[in-house]
């Protein structure tokens, strides 16, 4: 029985140490940097989260978009499906997260351009900027 107990208390004291975290918060508008290496420009386009938007010869394709809440640290990231328009087919460059804080993290790797994630905000934020 003592064992019994002593398996409950650790359990129990786990529990209390752990920490909660908040789910994120859905999104329906992404904002994104974008910087053209052959014309040394550096953007900012946004779009509707499920919608494609064009940057150069990329189409952007954001499936999700995730805040976190207020209490927690500050983090947006996105899931982003990236294609390169041109040709007869359209090839798919990048599929993955990409995280506001890390843009490294997880990045795209192309010749002529640079993408990261810079908020993801829902559509009244947006008409207020």
């Amino acid at each position: 029985m003592s064992l019994f107990r002593a398996g409950l208390i650790g359990m129990l004291g786990i529990g209390v140490m752990a920490k909660a975290f908040a789910a994120d918060i859905p999104m329906d508008t992404i904002v994104l940097g974008g910087l053209d290496k052959v014309a040394a420009r550096v953007n900012t386009v946004s779009g509707k989260v499920g919608s494609a938007v064009k940057f150069g010869t990329l189409e952007i394709i954001a499936r999700t978009c995730v805040s976190r809440p207020p209490e927690e640290t500050p983090e947006n990231a996105a899931f982003l499906e990236i294609y390169q328009l041109g040709g007869k087919d359209k090839p798919r460059v990048f599929s993955g997260w990409m995280f506001a804080s890390s843009p490294a993290l997880s990045a795209l790797d192309h010749p002529v351009y640079d993408i990261w994630v810079l908020r993801c905000e829902n559509s009244a934020a947006s008409r207020s900027r």
